[in-house]
């Protein structure tokens, strides 16, 4: 249609204009030509933009600014809809806000590679009489709650996304006296979980403020989603055009997406699991891409039979069951998982002969495994740091559960040995020339006995450790600081390898893949990366979130990553191409813990808000809901077969709960794949299984042992 290019968004309009520029700097008339036809613009708009001050950046430069400001501004997900968003039922009755953009602005934006602070916030000009918004609003208010129940719960969705752009449009338009009487008269109706963004929202009260405000901006750059029903929707497109009330249709139709689905209206509790995040529910299109959760085949060993093994073949009883066991391991392994990704879709290290003695001893170690359940629980051992002085900040322990890490607030990271053997540094080079190389004991020989201890302390970081992982080889361990870098450390020699710089900011956590080699970081800088440990550079950066990556998580598979954040969403992120997959929302909180069920088709997800949430990878639904704790969820982990999961909290308790049964009769038909409907169980407690109260200590990590026992960790805070 001929009204679309004057429709779309001013910051699309720029863009056309710098693109339009920079083909005739480069003197492609005939493309130049082309686009201007196509987009049916004006010649004198590109020509007055051309003054000869103006053209001095170089055709080059601004091609490479205006394409990192173009990525930049779409990561994934928060790019603008595509064209044909409009027909979904939007309209096409976009009133843009700000008038065409003065041609002399072109170059400015083009140089910039944010996207341009002002061009976001120039949609704000002066759009209505600002004594009328009160009332707008409030009309709207009256309308939604005496609809019918069922479309009243979802549109009391409208009501958060257009208190907050119509609070910014007065006081962007430095209305400050009716932005400040519109906030204290409408912010008492906003959800609870909102509370944390009005406090930030609060504290804007002059244009000045918003120029500097992340949240902000991030607010008015990506569209918030509501998804709602095709009656309800066309109820409220009634209202407001009955009413013209365009003030309110207007911010509608800039500055959300509404994502409409045929059939019945959603109930208040469906509504109220999936939102809460900062910018809406997840569209259904984000998960719709194929998600290959299942495992990979486990490389085949043989394992050689124990002694004591070979002696009981020929006595009834005990050998005998083990056997079978043995066998289930075995030929779980062989058959390839029709959900699985294939074998080479992205390089994995090969195995050494030491990763291949590790396996064998783990299946030995498997079947000693207690089978857990309802009725047999595990027991716990719980490490506590004294004397940490709320200096604790980050735990691990490696999958065999003989080393513990500790990072701390003094910028530290601390390994202990938890078993009887103690750490040995590799002798010094002079020492190692002396060594005979073919002498069986030659790994005993090359140890230090001088350097025994049962604590070594690595010192490296100029800022507080957040995160710490082990390799599944033990041989290094990573650690993440707020000095912005993640550093190797050798646990051979104690020294750290490399510093990895790439983050400017903080990075909360880190994590090796379960294949070793990679591992993948968060920070304060939004963003995830992929690291592997020869590369200086990052080779993947998943950016999407719009605030804080507080966790990250890899998939058993290695071939995806989790990512939590202070958006309060959940993201799973493709290694292969870096794109985004799937966006978990139902959060009120940030998220500070993940974890992914052993076969590799759950998620579950734990937040600030006390709430677990268990979430189905494949179908992209969330699957279940765990209430009980009171405080941040900040560590959760699946035993080792997937029949409990653990979940550790700020309010001092670790909570077992019935994995089985949580997954059990899920229900996830075409349906309610189509339209994300949810039903979740009515009664959450039945599966909680037990509560475990320590004295006064935060639980900071869990692991399960091969042999199902739990080990949780913490450092003791006085109260």
């Amino acid at each position: 249609p001929a009204a679309a290019p004057e429709a779309s968004a001013p910051q699309d309009r720029q863009t056309l204009l710098a693109v339009l520029q920079f083909l005739r700097q480069s003197n492609l008339r005939e493309a130049e030509e082309a686009l201007r036809r196509e987009a049916r613009l004006l010649e004198e708009a590109v020509a007055g933009s051309g003054a000869p001050g103006e053209a001095d950046v170089t055709g080059a430069e601004a091609a490479s600014a205006l394409l990192s400001r173009v990525t930049a501004s779409a990561p994934g997900p928060a790019a603008p809809d595509p064209p044909g968003a409009a027909a979904s039922g939007a309209g096409a009755v976009s009133g843009s806000a700000s008038g065409p953009v003065a041609p002399g602005k072109v170059a400015s934006v083009v140089v910039e590679d944010q996207p341009d602070v002002s061009a976001v916030l120039s949609a704000y000009n002066q759009q209505g009489d600002p004594a009328m918004y009160e009332e707008y609003y409030s009309g709207l208010k009256h309308f939604i709650e005496c609809s019918l129940d069922c479309h009243r719960a979802e549109l009391s969705q409208l009501f958060y996304p257009l208190f907050v752009h119509m609070y910014l449009e007065l006081v962007y338009n430095q209305h400050e006296s009716e932005a400040k009487s519109f906030f204290e008269k409408f912010h008492g109706d906003q959800e609870c979980y909102y509370q944390d963004d009005l406090r930030v929202l609060s504290s804007l009260t002059k244009k000045e403020h918003m120029k500097g405000n992340e949240t902000m901006l991030d607010f008015r750059t990506s569209k918030f989603v509501l998804r709602i029903s095709r009656d309800s929707y066309q109820l409220l497109k009634r209202h407001l055009q009955e009413k013209q009330n365009n003030q309110i249709w207007n911010i509608v139709q800039e500055h959300l997406y509404i994502d409409i689905f045929d059939g019945m209206p959603r109930s208040k509790q469906q509504i109220d699991a999936m939102v809460g995040s900062l910018a809406g529910e997840a569209k259904r299109e984000a998960n719709k891409s194929k998600v290959f959760f299942g495992l990979l085949k486990e490389p085949e060993i043989e394992v050689p039979l124990d002694d004591e093994d070979e002696e009981g073949e020929n006595e009834e009883g005990k050998p005998k069951k083990k056997k079978p066991k043995k066998d289930s391991i075995g030929s779980k392994s062989k058959k390839q998982d029709p959900n699985a990704p294939p074998q080479n879709r992205i390089p994995l290290p090969e195995l050494k002969d030491s990763d291949k003695l590790d396996k064998i001893m783990n299946m030995k170690e498997t079947t000693k495994r207690v089978r857990l359940g309802p009725d047999c629980l595990p027991s716990i051992c719980f490490y506590t740091f004294l004397n940490a002085y709320q200096g604790l900040t980050a735990v691990d322990v490696t999958d065999d559960s003989s080393l513990i890490a500790g990072g701390f607030a003094d910028s530290t990271v601390r390994v202990w040995s938890v078993t009887p053997r103690k750490l040995r540094s590799v002798k010094q080079a002079t020492d190692l020339s002396l060594i005979d190389k073919e002498s069986d004991d030659v790994l005993e020989r090359i140890m230090d006995e001088k350097t025994a201890s049962e604590l070594k302390i690595l010192y490296g970081h100029s800022g507080p450790v957040y995160g710490a992982s082990f390799s599944p080889d033990r041989n290094y361990l990573l650690s993440s600081s707020e000095d912005g870098t993640v550093r190797l450390w050798s646990l051979q020699t104690f020294t750290c390898l490399v510093g990895y710089k790439g983050h400017n900011y903080p990075v909360w956590d880190t994590q090796f893949s379960p294949h070793g080699y990679y591992f993948v970081s968060g920070g304060h800088d939004r963003v995830a990366r992929l690291w592997a440990t020869d590369h200086y550079q990052p080779l993947r950066i998943f950016a999407g979130h719009l605030a804080d990556v507080n966790c990250t998580r890899f998939h058993p598979n290695s071939n995806y990553v989790a990512t939590g954040s202070a958006d309060r969403t959940v993201r799973l992120w493709d290694v292969l191409n870096g794109n985004c997959v799937r966006v978990f929302t139902g959060h009120k909180g940030p998220i500070h813990s993940l974890a992914f069920s052993p076969n590799g088709r759950f998620l579950a997800t734990g937040a600030t808000d006390g709430r677990v949430l268990l979430w189905d990878i494949g179908h992209g639904l969330m699957v279940g809901e765990l209430k009980g704790h009171t405080d941040t969820v900040c560590s959760l982990r699946f035993s080792r077969d997937g029949e409990i999961l653990a979940s550790g909290s700020m309010d001092n308790t670790v909570r077992l709960w019935d994995a089985i049964k949580a997954f059990e009769d899920l229900e996830t038909d075409d349906f309610t794949t189509a339209t994300g409907h949810i039903n979740l169980p009515e009664n959450p407690q039945e599966l909680l299984l037990g509560t475990y109260l320590t004295k006064s200590t935060p639980v900071a990590h869990l692991h399960f042992t091969r042999r199902n026992l739990v080990l949780a960790a913490g450092a003791y805070s006085p109260q």
